[in-house]
C-alpha cells in the first residue's frame, strides 16, 4: 500500500467564504486562513461563479500571507460535463489554487492538475469507516457532517491522524444531511447535488397525523436555526477539528467581515491554550469595530448536534432575520410610532429596518425613513415608516420590536474595517560599498538589499538614529509591519531619507520573493494501491452516481451494485427525498421516547409517520428511530419528469447499460 503524505496537522485553518474575489480579499484581511469560492462553474451555488481571473487576483492576495484558496467544484456531473470540469480544474490550479473541494468521485479518474482534493460536506461523511475510505481514495482534508456530535467526530479525528479534518462552525444550516436531499429535484427539477436547490425547507408547512388531526399549521418545520459553535471552538479543537468552516451561501461583505472577525479571536484565543497548535497563515489582524454573530442575518443560534440532540434547533416560526431587540411601540399616530428603546440599545437611524411578530407569530418588517431622538438621552425615538402604520399588519401599543437593519454598522463594515500585517525585523549595517538592510519576518524568511554609496557622517548622531528608526518603520504600503530594528553601524553615518527609503523597499521587495519562493503548494495525494474496498458493495441513488466515471470509481473499489444518481429519474416510485438527524415528533415532543417514567407508554408507542403538506406539495415523514432518524418521502412530479424527459440526451443508465 502507498503511504499517506502527512498535511499539516499542527495548525488552526479558519476557512472563510467568498462569493467573488473582492469578499474573499477582506475574508483575507479579517484573519482567514483559507478562503474557499466557486469557480466559472460546477460549484454548489449555481448563480455564484467566478471567471478564472479573478480567482487569480485573489490568490495572488491570499499567498502574500500565506493563506490559501479552495475552488469548489462540489457537484455531481453528467457524462457531457466531465471534461468541462477537467478543463477548469487545470485552469484554477494555473491561477494559483491550491485545493479543489469535491463530491463528484468520478473526477478522481480523470487528468486533474497536481492540486489536493478536499471532500465536501455533499460527500455526506458520518462514519470512521467511510471517512478513512476518502482518506485512502486521495483525499487530504474531509469536510464532515454537521449532524456528528463531539465525541464522533474525535473518533474520526483520532483514525486518521494524517488528515485534515474539517468542520463547519458557523451560518446556514440544512435540515438534511448534505447530498441527500432530492426535495428540490422531485418538485422542481432544480438539483441540490448541481447547486440550484429550491429551498423547501424554508416553506411553512401543515403537519398531520395517521388520523389526520392537524399537528401543526403552517409551520416552518424543516427549516432550522442557524449554526454558531461560538461556545463550542476549544472543544471542536480537542476533538481534532483542524479547519474552521464558515458557511456563506450568497453572503455579502458586511457578514463575512463580521463572521471572519469574529472567529478569528476565538481561534486566537483557542491557540493561546494550545502552544502544540499554530495559526495556518501569516500576520495578525487588527479590527476597527468590534465583531457580533448577531448583527448578521441569522435565524437564531443552535449548536446543533455538536453536544447531543437539542430541542430548540428549529426555526419554525420564520426562517426570516428577526434581529436584535430594539424595544417597544409607546405610541401609534397616524403618520408615524413612538418606540421606547430597551437599555443599552443604540439609537435608530434614518434607513433601519424594524420587524415584529402580528398576532398569527408570523414575522413582519419595515424600513424606517426617518428617525428623530424625543429626548437628550436618546431613549425614546419618533420613527416615520415607509408605509403608514394603519398599513404595517398588527403594528400596536406595547408591540415588541426588533431591528434587522442598523445603518450604523452597516456604515461601519462598508469603509476599511482591519488591517492584517506580518511582522518583520530589520537590521541596518555598513559595508565597504555601503551599507547593508536585512528584513526577517515572523516565520524566519530572510532577505537583503544593499546600497552603494559613500559614508557621511552624521552632524546631529542623536537625531540620525532617530530618523533612520522612524523612515525604516515606514512599511504602510506592505502586508510588513515592522518589529525590531537595530543599527551596526561603526560609525554614526547619515543617510539621506530618499536612498534610505529605496533600501528599505528593495529589502522589502526581495523578501516578498523570498516568501512566495518559498510557498509550498502541496500536491494531490496518491490514493492506496490496490484501491481499497469501499465500506459497502451496493449503492442505491443515494451515492449520487450521475456519470460513467463515477460507477467506474465504486466498482474500482469493490462495489458490485452502483445505482445511479436520483437526478437519473430512475427512482421514479416513492423514496427517501430527505433523511435528515432533524426529527418532527422529536421538536413536536411527540417523540416516543420523551414519555420516560409515563406507565405503559415507553416501548409501546409507535412512531407512527405523519404528513406535511404545502400548497399542492404532500410528502411524507418516516421515522427510523434505531438510528433516530427522519425520511422525507415522495415522488418526483410529473411535469418534471415529463421535462426533464424531454430534455434529456442521453441518461447515465442507459450510457452504463451500452457500455457493458
Amino acid at each position: 500500500m502507498s503511504s499517506f503524505h502527512t498535511p499539516r496537522t499542527r495548525q488552526l485553518e479558519l476557512l472563510s467564504p467568498a462569493r467573488d474575489a473582492d469578499i474573499g480579499i477582506e475574508a483575507i484581511n479579517h484573519g482567514a486562513d483559507a478562503v474557499y469560492i466557486g469557480g466559472p462553474g460546477f460549484g454548489a451555488r449555481a448563480s455564484a461563479g467566478n471567471s478564472v481571473q479573478d480567482i487569480e487576483r485573489l490568490t495572488r492576495h491570499a499567498h502574500r500571507f500565506g493563506a490559501k484558496i479552495f475552488v469548489t467544484l462540489n457537484t455531481i456531473l453528467r457524462d457531457d460535463e466531465l471534461d468541462g470540469a477537467r478543463q477548469m480544474a487545470w485552469e484554477v490550479y494555473h491561477a494559483g489554487a491550491d485545493a479543489m473541494i469535491v463530491q463528484d468521485m468520478g473526477l478522481t479518474l480523470l487528468d486533474l492538475p497536481p492540486l489536493q482534493l478536499h471532500a465536501s460536506t455533499q460527500c455526506d461523511i458520518r462514519s470512521v469507516e467511510k471517512a478513512r475510505f476518502l482518506a485512502h481514495a486521495g483525499f487530504s482534508q474531509i469536510v464532515l457532517a454537521r449532524e456528528l456530535d463531539l465525541a464522533q467526530i474525535q473518533a474520526v479525528a483520532q483514525a486518521l491522524p494524517d488528515t485534515v479534518i474539517e468542520f463547519f462552525i458557523h451560518g446556514a444550516l440544512c435540515v438534511a444531511y448534505s447530498g441527500q436531499c432530492y426535495v428540490s429535484h422531485a418538485q422542481t427539477g432544480r438539483s441540490a447535488n448541481r447547486g440550484d436547490c429550491s429551498q423547501a425547507c424554508r416553506l411553512p408547512w401543515t403537519v398531520t397525523d395517521t388520523q389526520g388531526r392537524i399537528v401543526a399549521h403552517d409551520k416552518h418545520v424543516l427549516s432550522m436555526k442557524d449554526n454558531d459553535q461560538s461556545a463550542n471552538i476549544g472543544a471542536l479543537v480537542d476533538a481534532g477539528v483542524r479547519s474552521f468552516k464558515i458557511e456563506g451561501r450568497y453572503k455579502d461583505m458586511g457578514y463575512v467581515k463580521n463572521i471572519t472577525a469574529h472567529y478569528r479571536k476565538l481561534l486566537d484565543d483557542a491557540l493561546t491554550q494550545r502552544p502544540d497548535l499554530a495559526q495556518a497563515s501569516s500576520g495578525q489582524t487588527r479590527f476597527d469595530f468590534e465583531p457580533d454573530p448577531q448583527r448578521n442575518f441569522n435565524r437564531g443560534a443552535t449548536d446543533y448536534f455538536v453536544n447531543g440532540r437539542q430541542d430548540d434547533i428549529g426555526a419554525f416560526d420564520s426562517p426570516k432575520h428577526a434581529g436584535m431587540p430594539l424595544g417597544w411601540v409607546s405610541h401609534v399616530g397616524p403618520d408615524h410610532i413612538e418606540v421606547q428603546l430597551d437599555e443599552g440599545v443604540g439609537p435608530v437611524n434614518n434607513g433601519d429596518s424594524i420587524t415584529w411578530y402580528d398576532l398569527q407569530q408570523e414575522l413582519q418588517g419595515i424600513q424606517v425613513n426617518t428617525a428623530e431622538a424625543l429626548d437628550a438621552a436618546q431613549t425614546r425615538f419618533k420613527l416615520v415608516l415607509k408605509d403608514a402604520p394603519k398599513a404595517c399588519k398588527d403594528l400596536r401599543r406595547q408591540t415588541v420590536l426588533h431591528r434587522n437593519r442598523d445603518m450604523a454598522w452597516d456604515r461601519v463594515l462598508r469603509k476599511k474595517s482591519a488591517e492584517r500585517r506580518i511582522k518583520v525585523d530589520l537590521h541596518l549595517a555598513d559595508s565597504a560599498e555601503g551599507f547593508v538592510l536585512s528584513a526577517t519576518d515572523a516565520d524566519g524568511h530572510f532577505a537583503q538589499a544593499s546600497l552603494t554609496t559613500e559614508h557621511v557622517l552624521a552632524q546631529d548622531p542623536a537625531r540620525n538614529t532617530e530618523s533612520l528608526h522612524t523612515h525604516l518603520a515606514k512599511l504602510g504600503a506592505t502586508v510588513f509591519e515592522a518589529g525590531e530594528i537595530s543599527l551596526q553601524l561603526s560609525q554614526p553615518w547619515f543617510l539621506p531619507p530618499s536612498q534610505l527609503n529605496a533600501l528599505r523597499r528593495d529589502a522589502i521587495q526581495a523578501l516578498e520573493a523570498e516568501r512566495e519562493a518559498c510557498r509550498e503548494r502541496l500536491p494531490r495525494l496518491a490514493a492506496t494501491e490496490p484501491p481499497v474496498a469501499y465500506p459497502e458493495d451496493t449503492l442505491s441513488y443515494l451515492a449520487n452516481v450521475f456519470n460513467h466515471k463515477a460507477h467506474e470509481f465504486y466498482v474500482r473499489h469493490g462495489v458490485t451494485v452502483v445505482g445511479t444518481a436520483y437526478e437519473s429519474h430512475e427512482e421514479l416510485g416513492d423514496a427517501s427525498l430527505m433523511i435528515t438527524k432533524h426529527c418532527v415528533r422529536f421538536s413536536l415532543s411527540l417523540c416516543p421516547k420523551q414519555a420516560k417514567g409515563v406507565t405503559g407508554v415507553q416501548g409501546t408507542v409507535r412512531a407512527e409517520p405523519l404528513t406535511i403538506q404545502h400548497g399542492d406539495d404532500l410528502l411524507t415523514l418516516r421515522f427510523d428511530c434505531k438510528p433516530c432518524e427522519m425520511h422525507v418521502v415522495g415522488r418526483i412530479k410529473k411535469n418534471v419528469l415529463q421535462q426533464a424527459k424531454a430534455e434529456a440526451k442521453v441518461s447515465p443508465v442507459q450510457f452504463y447499460r451500452a457500455g457493458r
